[in-house]
């Protein structure tokens, strides 16, 4: 017997991490069923490239750079004589992880490429796999696209309140936005929370003043290289959360006029200033456009994001749409940054579940008689690990459905052309297109509710998974750190609403005295449809499970039509969680008949049994939980 030391005896052997693309089964059935083989065929070499790239010492070492070296006030927001200097710093790491997702377009795939309705989902399998190593990158990235959307919805259509000059400053705005270059593209802001509220932004005590420059003065500029004029309106006010506080232009919401709703404005963050002298006497440069950052905050997870207190003063900007319509503006950006977060709380449960399968195949653990087994051979971990994957697929399968139904909607607006879909495919369920905006309208805050809620629990027992571990930050081995990954995915549930906003947000849209009946057809339009398939490939297509499925809808159905809105509000997380149960059993059921298979029937089964669906226990042993969490033909051999 020999003692061990620090550098003698039992040392783990460190896990390894595999593409997610291949190696991630629900993300593998998920593009297999949402996206037609001919688009799958074109996208699958750009991604599966994106998957090893993610994974790379250089990207990971960006990541801890990040998290270590995190943004900062440049000397507390003053110089060295006491004279206020709003200026924020950004470390190495944070901004070669942005120009890395810059230049594969993780925004600009939207908007510069065409797979039709299928671009969102193309976008969007492709941030499933750079969440994990992007270090909250993708979060201005989010209001980004927003904006670019909003944008993009102004620029395509006749604005009779847009003067040339306007929609000159939103074209080259939207033409950063949407760069694959890094010394052009664009972050944007999106700045709604006040200290009056989160969501509410009905209290808005920021205000904006008609205020354009006398003609006989020069023109002030946001960048005097491209000529861009700031805006004639002058924005005051405090905003009390902003998480792009590095972007280069914001969309923000004020009050024009007493009794008047609030209105929303594009504003850049900079603005030329012939007066400043560099360090080495070099006249005229740019500053912050009326903005001063007050703080940064100090939060427990997203550090290396940075969050800032706004102070404004005689901001420059342009109204966008309509005064007074300001919320009608802004939930266009809303729909998508939702979108981003759920798909990063998903990206962030998978690279957890990725961390957790590695450990289990090299970790081992005492067995009956004094035998060791490694994880991935011990019935009740696997178990775990089976179970969880089946709360991520079913969750996936929500998302890419949202995601196929905004892409839909998203190209209803424009003349692009449309690819047809395979008879075999989640076509099955696409709705008419008179359904598909009050489809979007409950999946619009029901995919987020139930998500991003569900994701922080599963992402704990990942964590758990690896014992003691998992419960480290371990920056020294980046690609395992799921501590830092859980304690970033404990936002999703927060910002952009928080899961009671937008539960009582979903029970409204299926309340609505216009549309309310609407949405609540086009979910009945869901499960009609699934529950009418004709079942003959998959086991799991029992009369009952269809029966079970169906009176769970109907008894929510005459619940939603019975109660009032205010006899819902405090049940809205319960009927909320209960919908998006629903749809998520109709699309196990079509994800089995589409592409049928032992494991995947298991897991709808396990997945209706947990939800009160159905009746009974797991079925199956260690190999067909091995087959759940690795894959078929993939699954490690040995057994107790």
């Amino acid at each position: 017997m020999e003692p061990s030391s620090s550098n003698t005896g039992f040392i783990q052997k460190q896990p390894v991490l595999k593409n997610q693309f291949y190696d991630d089964v629900s993300l593998r059935r998920a593009v297999k069923l949402f996206l037609p083989p001919d688009v799958l065929v074109k996208v699958e070499p750009e991604i599966a490239e994106l998957g090893e790239q993610v994974l790379s010492q250089e990207i990971l070492d960006w990541v801890t750079d990040a998290e270590k070296n995190q943004p900062y006030l440049r000397g507390s927001g003053r110089d060295a004589f006491g004279k206020p200097r709003s200026e924020l710093v950004v470390t190495e790491g944070w901004r070669r992880l942005q120009d890395f997702g810059f230049e594969k377009g993780v925004v600009a795939i939207n908007y510069d490429t065409d797979f039709a309705e299928y671009t969102r989902l193309v976008q969007f399998a492709r941030c499933h796999l750079w969440e994990g190593s992007c270090a909250n990158t993708l979060c201005p990235a989010a209001m980004q696209d927003g904006a670019t959307r909003l944008l993009q919805r102004h620029l395509t259509k006749p604005d009779s309140t847009m003067t040339p000059t306007q929609r000159h400053v939103l074209q080259n705005a939207f033409n950063h936005l949407t760069s694959r270059d890094p010394a052009k593209t664009w972050t944007s802001g999106q700045w709604m929370t006040e200290r009056t509220g989160g969501s509410d932004v009905s209290q808005t005590e920021t205000v904006a003043t008609f205020s354009p420059h006398p003609e006989s003065a020069s023109t002030p500029l946001a960048d005097a290289n491209e000529g861009i004029p700031l805006g004639p309106w002058s924005i005051s006010g405090f905003k009390w959360f902003s998480s792009a506080t590095d972007s280069q232009m914001t969309i923000l919401l004020a009050k024009t006029r007493p009794g008047l709703g609030v209105s929303a404005f594009f504003a850049p963050m900079r603005r030329y200033n012939p007066d400043l002298v560099s360090p080495t006497g070099h006249q005229g440069g740019t500053e912050l456009n009326g903005v001063t950052i007050q703080r940064l905050k100090n939060k427990f997870g997203t550090q290396s994001l940075p969050t800032a207190e706004l102070e404004l003063k005689d901001m420059r900007g342009w109204m966008i749409g309509e005064e007074g319509k300001g919320i009608q503006e802004i939930s266009t950006i809303l729909n998508i940054t939702r979108v981003h977060t759920t798909v990063s709380s998903m990206g962030y449960l998978g690279r957890g579940i990725a961390i957790a399968k590695s450990f289990a195949l090299v970790r081992e653990a005492g067995a009956s008689k004094g035998r060791r087994l490694p994880l991935s051979s011990h019935p009740l971990h696997m178990r775990t690990l089976a179970n969880l994957t089946v709360d991520y697929h079913g969750m996936m399968l929500l998302v890419f459905y949202t995601l196929y139904i905004l892409g839909l909607d998203e190209r209803s607006t424009t003349n692009t052309k449309t690819t047809a879909n395979p008879a075999a495919s989640i076509a099955l369920l696409r709705p008419p297109p008179h359904l598909v905006a009050p489809l979007l309208r409950v999946l619009s805050s029901l995919h987020k509710s139930y998500v991003c809620e569900n994701t922080v629990p599963a992402l704990y027992a990942c964590m758990e998974a690896l014992g003691g571990v998992g419960y480290l930050v371990n920056s020294e081995s980046e690609h395992l750190n799921v501590a830092r990954i859980f304690r970033d995915a404990c936002v999703g549930a927060i910002w952009e609403g928080t899961t009671d906003v937008l539960a009582s947000d979903t029970v409204r849209a299926l309340k609505h005295p216009v549309s309310g009946g609407k949405s609540v057809e086009v979910v009945e339009w869901v499960v009609q449809k699934g529950l009418s398939l004709p079942g003959g490939k998959g086991g799991l297509w029992a009369a009952s499970t269809k029966e079970a499925v169906g009176r769970r809808w109907d008894d929510l159905k005459v619940r939603i039509g019975k109660e009032t809105q205010g006899e819902l509000l405090p049940e809205a997380r319960g009927v909320t969680f209960q919908v998006a149960e629903v749809l998520m059993a109709v699309l196990f059921l079509v994800d089995v008949e589409v592409n049928p298979g032992v494991e995947v029937e298991e897991m709808g089964r396990r997945f209706l049994a947990k939800k009160g669906f159905l009746e009974g226990q797991a079925g199956g042993g260690l190999e067909l939980d091995q087959r759940i969490v690795y894959g078929k033909g993939e699954a490690p051999g040995a057994k107790l």
